[in-house]
């Protein structure tokens, strides 16, 4: 059995983010480092969401803490309604941040937007056929955030992708029809041709997705792969 390990040590914490008062506390006990440890897994949570980071108030944090564990949180909030407000605030914020990625990739050199609000740029041209709705293809792709951090890579893994034009997500569904074998496009999909409201598996609702892709080939028989699905 692995024992747990508790430091016995001064540590200084930062009373909240937006201030520089520092107060010294002491972990002497393996209750006292779990607590500590808990708030270091809620900081970081937190941190990881750049929507949630720059409003993060820890003085206030604490007092809902406080309350919700004396049972005094639901005079303020119910859970649902505080979950309400945070998906809320983080759902505004991607979208408003989406959009204005949106209008600015628009004005690059290069970019095309279709009426769904597809945006391309031909980053190598092919001269091969183009896929069809019945057509199955493979693929490489190399997919981002619109920070640049990498969220799917057929590229990374070093394995194409094979799946049916119309299964996957519609931003997709729709350039491929428009891409000759041996092209090479960067495509940025707005939210409502990519995981809209619900997101999935690591993509966070109302996400702006920035796609490289390659096609390959149009195939012959379907090959199944989840990739991309919708």
């Amino acid at each position: 059995m692995k024992q747990l390990l508790f430091a016995v040590a001064t540590i200084s914490l930062l009373a909240s983010c937006g201030d520089s008062e520092i107060s010294t506390i002491e972990l002497k006990t393996q209750e006292d480092s779990v607590n500590y440890a808990i708030g270091v897994l809620m900081s970081d949570n937190l941190k990881s969401d750049k929507n949630l980071k720059e409003v993060v108030s820890a003085d206030l944090i604490y007092a809902a803490m406080k309350d919700a564990l004396n049972g005094d949180s639901s005079e303020v909030f119910t859970l649902e309604k505080a979950n309400e407000i945070v998906v809320n605030y983080t759902t505004s914020k991607a979208e408003t941040a989406g959009q204005k990625y949106l209008e600015e990739n628009a004005k690059k050199e290069g970019v095309k937007t279709t009426a769904s609000g597809l945006q391309y740029e031909v980053l190598q041209a092919g001269t091969g056929a183009v896929p069809t709705r019945e057509s199955v293809v493979r693929v490489h792709y190399h997919g981002t955030f619109t920070d640049g951090k990498v969220f799917d890579s057929s590229v990374q893994r070093g394995q194409p992708a094979e799946f049916p034009v119309t299964g996957v997500i519609p931003g997709w569904t729709e350039a491929l029809q428009l891409m000759p074998v041996g092209s090479k496009w960067k495509l940025t999909l707005p939210h409502n041709i990519a995981y809209g409201p619900r997101g999935n598996r690591g993509i966070p609702p109302y996400s702006t997705l920035v796609f490289e892709v390659e096609l390959l080939e149009i195939l012959e028989a379907p090959t199944a792969n989840p990739a991309l699905g919708q």
